[in-house]
């Protein structure tokens, strides 16, 4: 049996994913402070990377640094970015903000009533805080009379305290842990949960608000039977339940409640060791009379240049050294020529966007248009996954606040049977305007909403309007309305 061998040849396309090529990428999809700090080690790690001085002119067709942002103090207000949260009247708790803070991450209580500037803490001491919950309350543990057995007891109960303040293990399972009279653990508990921040310890909200409420200057029992018992009452605003069962007046119960206004649902947020994580924008969008000038931030990033040392080592006859310099040479060109691209891709990409929303940057957020990152690729000239990638964690600083650049993108609602399409989250505002102005003796279904809002001629189904309401974490109107 005869086998025959035969040859072809074939020609075909592939990428190949070089390291320079990684690197290039990688460099698209770094933060500002990220991209610094690359620079940084590649400078440490590549000889033949200097840094050359900003007035040097002969170098001056090799930076790749857009000129300084100038004037970019001065930035101009608008009228239409009132997005405050509404305040509470007196005779009102918004007991539905705060439980929302209490599911939320925030470590502020809830803001019922504007305070006095001269009343908030120091800033430094806010910024130098760097204990933990745990550290903070061993510190305050130390003050205490314990015995070292309690203490054995104390730091059980204090490292079973997740961020929030409450206890992340089940309180009959530290008993049995600790192997003590339950009575014994139960008063060390107490003795931890008056520490500060008050109300740690706690298993539940209801644990923790009544903790705060005995601490108080002015002591309640009346707002202490509430908390014990009556808290889902108050969430669904039903006054009149709470006040027949109490035998007081439903004025008076609302004054009451309004004291919860000073307590924190999550004590232990009060204190945190996270660090503070800053924005540094990539982008600095400034008003220059009628036109958006876009520059992009230099601040902090090195302008490079090939070492002229090293390039006369390319003139030596040492073949090793030669090999050297001239491995170090093509990753530090490419190296620089992928910054470069960076900064250029990042600037078309703004330009892009803020040639496409000129009536958000003119009038605010409600003026959001529909945008996909097609739109913008089709525009530049380039693939959505590099627009994608160039969006990433970039921030972009304008003259009515600081937006990250996805924030831009988002998808088109209601524009269906001839209604006018709208952006995400100008939806959103739209739908949160309306809930903001509506009468809360009355409020309005998600039908309704949706009816308001083909008024305007945004056509959007009640489940749309039910689906956004509660990405914003808004109860439904069976919740919001007022029973009083």
């Amino acid at each position: 049996m005869a086998i025959k061998l035969s040859q072809s040849l074939k020609q075909s396309q592939s990428l190949m994913m070089t390291p320079q090529l990684q690197q290039a990428i990688k460099l698209l999809t770094l933060t500002h402070l990220e991209m610094t700090n690359v620079i940084a080690e590649e400078m440490v790690e590549n000889p033949v990377l200097e840094e050359f001085d900003i007035d040097d002119s002969k170098n001056r067709e090799e930076d790749y640094n857009v000129e300084r942002l100038e004037m970019q103090n001065k930035e101009s207000s608008s009228d239409n970015m009132d997005e405050s949260a509404f305040k509470t009247s007196h005779d009102e708790f918004d007991w539905s903000s705060y439980v929302d803070s209490f599911n939320s991450s925030s470590s502020a209580p809830p803001n019922m009533a504007t305070r006095d500037l001269d009343d908030l803490p120091n800033y430094e001491n806010i910024v130098s805080k760097g204990k933990s919950l745990a550290e903070h309350l061993e510190w305050q543990m130390a003050m205490e009379y314990f015995s070292e057995e309690d203490t054995k007891v104390a730091l059980l109960i204090i490292h079973s305290i997740n961020d929030d303040g409450y206890l992340a293990t089940a309180f009959e399972e530290i008993i049995a842990e600790s192997g003590r009279e339950r009575q014994d653990v139960i008063d060390i508990r107490e003795v931890i949960m008056r520490m500060d921040p008050v109300g740690c310890a706690a298993e539940s909200l209801t644990e923790c608000l009544l903790a705060q409420a005995r601490i108080a200057e002015e002591r309640s029992p009346l707002l202490e039977k509430i908390i014990c018992n009556h808290l889902k009452d108050l969430q669904n605003r039903d006054f009149d339940k709470i006040a027949k069962v109490t035998g007081v007046s439903t004025n008076q119960i609302k004054d009451t409640a309004m004291l919860l206004q000073n307590f924190h649902p999550k004590p232990g947020r009060l204190v945190s060791n996270q660090d503070t994580h800053y924005v540094v924008p990539d982008i600095f969008v400034v008003q220059m009379g009628t036109e958006f000038v876009v520059r992009v931030n230099d601040e902090g990033v090195p302008r490079l240049r090939i070492s002229n040392l090293y390039q006369e080592m390319l003139k030596q006859d040492n073949k090793e050294a030669k090999e050297y310099v001239q491995e170090k040479l093509r990753s530090a060109m490419w190296l620089i020529k992928s910054i470069q691209n960076r900064q250029r891709t990042i600037v078309k990409v703004a330009i892009a966007i803020v040639r496409q929303q000129q009536e958000f940057f003119k009038k605010g957020p409600k003026f959001l248009k529909p945008m996909v990152l097609k739109n913008i690729a089709n525009e530049i000239g380039m693939h959505e996954s590099t627009v994608s990638r160039v969006t990433t964690n970039k921030y972009m600083h304008t003259p009515i606040g600081t937006f990250e650049l996805k924030y831009f993108f988002n998808s088109g609602v209601g524009g269906k049977n001839g209604g006018v399409d709208v952006s995400s989250e100008v939806l959103k505002l739209k739908i949160k305007e309306l809930v903001k102005g509506e009468n809360p003796k009355k409020p309005l279904s998600d039908q309704k909403i949706a009816e308001l809002l083909s008024r305007d001629d945004v056509e959007v189904a009640r489940r749309t309007v039910a689906k956004y309401r509660e990405m914003m974490g808004i109860l439904s109107s069976s919740k919001r309305k007022f029973k009083g």
